[in-house]
């Protein structure tokens, strides 16, 4: 497969692991870049824009990201709490009234951000044109009961962190979470990024599809086959793991124009590789025509644990910061002080202080990853190699 675009020197590593990626593991199409102390040093591309098609990936190629869109979402809430706009230790119900419904009352912005608000499935599933409404899938989530004491312990919110989310900033700001990061984070930043895609852009967007999962038997690949209990988890339809997952049903179908332009913060955003890369370059420092994102402060909120040990939805071990995931086994990003979010089956975001690195991967190929897809740690261990 032919990779087109820039490896700046010492960042070749990065470019032979992304050709391998599409030799070897059986990528169709994808994009990674990064940037280093607000510079791109790598911008590549390969493939096909759709996982089933022959149209070649184009250079403004974008895809839907899956959960990595949480790691730009997270970000509004941090900017509100450093504009002055929002407590993060303040019950929800403060901004949102009816979420104190059913036993959560005392529920913090802290928590819901570090998944701790225990609301991670709905008790009825929602339709896609109930879930993509934002008064229903709102109203739905206000009026849920925790399935844990709120606070006392954390299992990932795969799909109610989008309304989660949506109904807080929606009440703190006026605006829909997609329409606050298009005029406050895309526009500032001049990024390919959408919560919520525009019917002007659709047209750059590739197709996902599920790809064979293939892996050279050198590859130093991290190699965690799943325990018995987390495999039976997503077979049982009663389990949390199940439920938190399936909370649209009929599940939806991501190539839908629909589900595309919906605002989901959570599972639907847009971006190029390009662009996420930016994007977490940003909240490290200035890039290229743009200010930082975050404060000193704001950066050690979004990085510092809140969150770890067992995940009572993922059923192995995971640690969050507020809305970002953070370095660690179940999901190995470039060092300890590292924090984004993976997308599951493929695409990564992360941003690491410490070497000023921010990385952006995203891929048509979707795999049976939930939190260390094997396309996207080869090419993180070949940065930190370069590095």
């Amino acid at each position: 497969m032919d990779v087109r675009g820039t490896v700046e020197a010492g960042f070749e590593p990065v470019g032979d692991a992304f050709l391998r990626n599409a030799e070897q593991r059986g990528e169709r199409g994808a994009a990674v870049a990064v940037y280093r102390d607000g510079v791109k040093v790598v911008d590549l591309w390969t493939g096909t824009k759709d996982v089933d098609g022959d149209a070649p990936w184009a250079e403004d190629t974008a895809q839907v990201v899956r959960s990595a869109t949480k790691g730009v979402a997270a970000a509004v809430p941090l900017l509100l709490h450093q504009r002055g706009l929002l407590d993060l230790d303040a019950p929800v119900g403060t901004y949102w009234p009816e979420f104190k419904a059913a036993g959560k009352d005392r529920v913090t912005v802290r928590q819901l951000l570090a998944h701790r608000a225990g609301v991670p499935v709905l008790d009825r599933p929602l339709t896609l044109a109930e879930a993509v409404d934002l008064p229903t899938a709102t109203a739905a989530i206000a009026a849920q009961a925790p399935v844990w004491e709120p606070g006392t312990a954390h299992g990932y919110h795969a799909h109610t962190f989008s309304w989660l989310l949506s109904g807080l900033v929606h009440r703190v700001t006026g605006r829909t979470i997609g329409r606050w990061v298009a005029e406050e984070i895309a526009a500032p930043l001049g990024l390919d990024l959408w919560i919520g895609l525009p019917d002007a852009e659709a047209h750059r967007v590739g197709r996902l599809g599920p790809v064979e999962e293939r892996e050279p038997a050198d590859s130093g690949a991290l190699r965690l086959r799943p325990k018995r209990a987390v495999s039976e988890a997503y077979r049982d339809p009663e389990s949390l793991t199940r439920r938190a997952f399936g909370v649209i049903e009929p599940a939806p179908d991501e190539n839908d124009p629909a589900y595309r332009a919906a605002e989901l913060p959570g599972s639907a955003g847009v971006a190029t590789a390009r662009s996420l890369a930016r994007f977490y370059a940003a909240t490290l420092g200035p890039v290229a025509g743009a200010a930082r994102l975050f404060a000193p402060a704001t950066l050690t909120l979004a990085r510092t644990e809140e969150s770890a040990g067992a995940d009572r939805v993922l059923l192995v071990g995971t640690r969050f910061g507020l809305g970002y995931m953070l370095h660690g086994p179940a999901s190995p990003l470039l060092a300890p002080g590292s924090f984004g979010h993976p997308g599951r089956g493929g695409s990564l975001g992360f941003a690491d202080p410490e070497s000023g690195i921010a990385f952006g991967y995203v891929t048509n190929g979707m795999r049976k990853t939930v939190t260390a897809d094997p396309r996207a740690q080869a090419l993180v261990r070949a940065l930190r190699t370069a590095l």
